[in-house]
């Protein structure tokens, strides 16, 4: 085991999230959930990231996914249940994923980079530990497709929920809620309070009193700012997460990581180009999006 340079497990997990999010933005996975039944976006968001866990209800969604007002997850589950099966919206997820990447990559389907990459993004998320990750242990529950292109959006998948569940541990153990984690979002530059709202679903009471308690915290000043306090609980949190998301990749030594590397860089700018996949989409607190 090698210990990764400081911000690598960020930089690597910047390097693989465009391969994993084609499955929220690429139309034809909205297409393929919308042929399979499933009603807007929405409903294809949470039951496709959610249907490794089966058939949950919404307050699973709400814990796991943590920081979205309970009533968005609502409108959305159990319904979707109703008009698909878990194990129907789950292959149509990564039927989907299959045209959308084969459509972005083009040629590079067929190259020794994402044979490398996949390999070894595989044997990273095997090396996942998953005690207090539930949606890593249920995307790493699944059996990895042989089919390289697939292979290496599952590994990405895994990898990418088990920094999420390691984050929404480092949140909790901060003390912060759902909603509190956006107006942090927006003190930090991030986005905005319409966006996050408009995204996210919290009422502006639901905002102003998470505010209010950031302020009382001492993590917010009385102009929304972030307070020194708050600038060293964010740096907290974000070292926290990579520290949870390093042991993966380091698994792989350095001979290995320093491969996967020089694989996966061709893979990520051929999606990243795209403006069909937003990025930088980071996850952590100075730009929470998951």
């Amino acid at each position: 085991m090698s210990e990764l340079e400081a911000g690598e497990a960020r930089a690597l997990w910047r390097l693989t999230e465009p391969y994993h999010a084609v499955a929220y933005f690429a139309p034809e996975v909205v297409e393929a959930e919308a042929a399979l039944g499933l009603e807007g976006f929405w409903m294809g968001y949470f039951s496709g990231r959610a249907a490794a866990m089966g058939a949950v209800g919404p307050a699973v969604v709400v814990a796991t996914f943590f920081n979205f007002a309970p009533w968005m997850v609502e409108r959305a589950l159990p319904d979707a249940w109703e008009l698909a099966p878990a194990d129907a919206v789950l292959a149509t997820r990564f039927e989907g994923v299959d045209r959308a990447l084969r459509s972005l990559l083009g040629p590079l389907v067929a190259s020794d980079s994402l044979g490398d990459a996949a390999a070894l993004a595989r044997a990273a998320a095997e090396a996942c530990t998953t005690e207090g990750r539930p949606l890593a242990a249920a995307w790493s529950g699944l059996d990895a497709p042989d089919e390289p292109l697939l292979a290496l959006w599952w590994a990405s998948t895994v990898l990418r929920e088990h920094r999420g569940d390691g984050h929404v541990a480092a949140l909790v153990g901060a003390g912060l809620d759902g909603c509190e984690v956006h107006p942090l979002l927006v003190a930090a530059g991030g986005s905005t309070r319409a966006m996050q709202q408009r995204a996210r679903g919290w009422t502006d009471a639901e905002w102003d009193a998470a505010v209010e308690r950031l302020t009382e915290r001492g993590w917010l000043d009385g102009d929304g700012g972030l307070t020194e306090l708050g600038h060293d609980r964010r740096a907290q949190i974000e070292e926290t997460t990579d520290r949870l998301a390093a042991a993966p990749w380091e698994a792989l030594g350095r001979s290995r990581l320093d491969r996967f590397t020089e694989a996966m860089r061709p893979l990520h700018h051929a999606i990243a180009s795209h403006e069909l996949i937003p990025y930088p989409n980071p996850m952590g607190l100075a730009r929470l999006t998951t």
